[in-house]
C-alpha cells in the first residue's frame, strides 16, 4: 500500500489542485453558484477515489511482488496477470532469470576447466616429485636430508592445492563408511615418519577405549588429521619432543584429540584461526603459513557433519578435538 501511494502522489496532488483550481477560475470569473461548485469538487474526488481504489485491487499482486523479496530465484518467474505493466515485469524478470542461468552455466563451466586444470596439474607435479626424492637417496648427507625436506613442503603444498580445488564439489566425492580411527592414525603416523624426525617431535597414541569406530569419509578424516598433526609438530618444534593423539568416548560421543605442548594460540587469535588466509601472529612468525590448513579443517569438518572444538593456553599448548556424535559412533551401537 506504501509503494501504491508513493508510486501515485503526483497524480494525487493534480487531482486536488485541479479540482481547487477550476471552481476557483470559475469564482473569479464572476460565477457565484458556490453549491454547485462544491457538489461538482466532491463528484470529482468521488470518482477519482473509486479510480484508485480499482487500481489498488487491480494491482495488489503487482506491488506485493515488487514490495516482497525474493527467496528463491525461481519465485521471478511467477506471474502476475491482470495489467500490461505487470505483465511486461514478468517478460522482464523472465529475461533476466535466463541471461543469468546463462552466465551462470559458463562460470560453471569455467570453474570446472579450472578444477581440472589443477586436479592434473597438482599429479603431473607429483611425479618429478617422486624423481628427486629418489635422486636424493643417493647422495651424501646432509644434502640428501635437505632436499628431501623441500620436497615434503612441496608435496604437502601440493595436498593442500588439491584439496582445496574439491572443497567446492565435496559432497559428490564423499565415500561414508565404517573407519578405524587407531589404524587411521597409524597410517597418518607412517605416512609423517620423516617428518617427525625431522623435527624431533615424536607423537604417542592413547587410546581409552579400544576399537573406536566411527562412520565418516576416511580420505577426508586421514586429510583432517593430517592437517592437524602438522600443526601440531610445526608449533612444537624447539619447545617440546611430544605430541599426544587420543581416541576415547564422551558421553557416547566419540572423540579424536590431538594435543601440542608448543606455544600455543594467542587469545585474541582463537576464534579467528579458522577464517580463510588468517595466519594470526603464529603465522607470522612461522612464515611457511598460508592460513588455510585449518580453513580447509573446519569446512570439510562441517561438511562431515562432525563437531570442532579448540583449546589453547599461550606457552602450554593446544588441543584440537575432532567429536563424532552418538549416531556417527558405531563403537558404542
Amino acid at each position: 500500500m506504501k509503494l501504491f501511494l508513493r508510486d501515485h502522489v503526483s497524480l494525487i496532488v493534480m487531482i486536488v489542485l485541479q479540482s481547487v483550481l477550476i471552481p476557483a477560475l470559475f469564482w473569479l470569473d464572476g460565477y457565484r453558484e458556490l453549491g454547485l461548485s462544491l457538489y461538482a469538487m466532491f463528484l470529482s474526488l468521488t470518482l477519482f477515489t473509486a479510480f484508485l481504489i480499482y487500481r489498488v485491487i487491480s494491482r495488489r499482486r503487482f506491488y506485493d511482488k515488487l514490495q516482497q523479496p525474493m527467496e528463491t530465484l525461481d519465485e521471478s518467474l511467477e506471474t502476475t496477470e491482470g495489467t500490461p505493466i505487470s505483465e511486461a515485469l514478468d517478460r522482464l524478470l523472465l529475461s533476466q532469470y535466463r541471461l543469468y542461468q546463462e552466465q551462470l552455466q559458463k562460470a560453471e563451466e569455467q570453474q570446472e576447466e579450472h578444477l581440472l586444470f589443477m586436479d592434473r596439474w597438482v599429479h603431473h607435479m607429483k611425479t618429478p616429485l617422486s624423481v628427486i626424492e629418489l635422486t636424493a637417496q643417493s647422495l651424501d648427507e646432509p644434502e640428501s636430508s635437505s632436499i628431501r625436506e623441500e620436497t615434503d613442503r612441496v608435496q604437502t603444498g601440493l595436498n593442500t592445492v588439491l584439496y582445496m580445488a574439491r572443497l567446492r564439489t565435496i559432497t559428490e566425492d564423499f565415500h561414508i563408511k565404517p573407519v578405524r580411527l587407531a589404524e587411521l592414525i597409524h597410517e597418518v603416523n607412517r605416512d609423517h615418519k620423516r617428518f617427525y624426525i625431522r623435527h624431533e617431535v615424536y607423537p604417542q597414541l592413547k587410546e581409552e577405549s579400544e576399537g573406536i569406530t566411527v562412520e565418516t569419509d576416511e580420505k577426508w578424516l586421514f586429510f583432517i588429521v593430517t592437517q592437524l598433526v602438522q600443526n601440531a609438530v610445526k608449533y612444537s618444534t624447539g619447545k617440546s619432543k611430544q605430541m599426544m593423539i587420543s581416541l576415547y568416548e564422551r558421553s557416547g560421543e566419540a572423540v579424536l584429540e590431538v594435543k601440542d605442548y608448543g606455544i600455543g594460540i594467542p587469545a585474541a587469535d582463537r576464534k579467528r584461526v579458522f577464517t580463510k588466509f588468517y595466519t594470526g601472529e603464529n603465522g607470522r612468525k612461522y612464515r611457511e603459513s598460508t592460513g588455510m590448513g585449518l580453513y580447509l579443517v573446519k569446512e570439510v569438518t562441517e561438511k562431515l557433519e562432525h563437531r570442532l572444538e579448540l583449546e589453547s593456553v599461550v606457552g602450554e599448548g593446544t588441543s584440537v578435538r575432532i567429536v563424532f556424535s552418538k549416531t556417527q559412533n558405531l563403537t558404542s551401537m
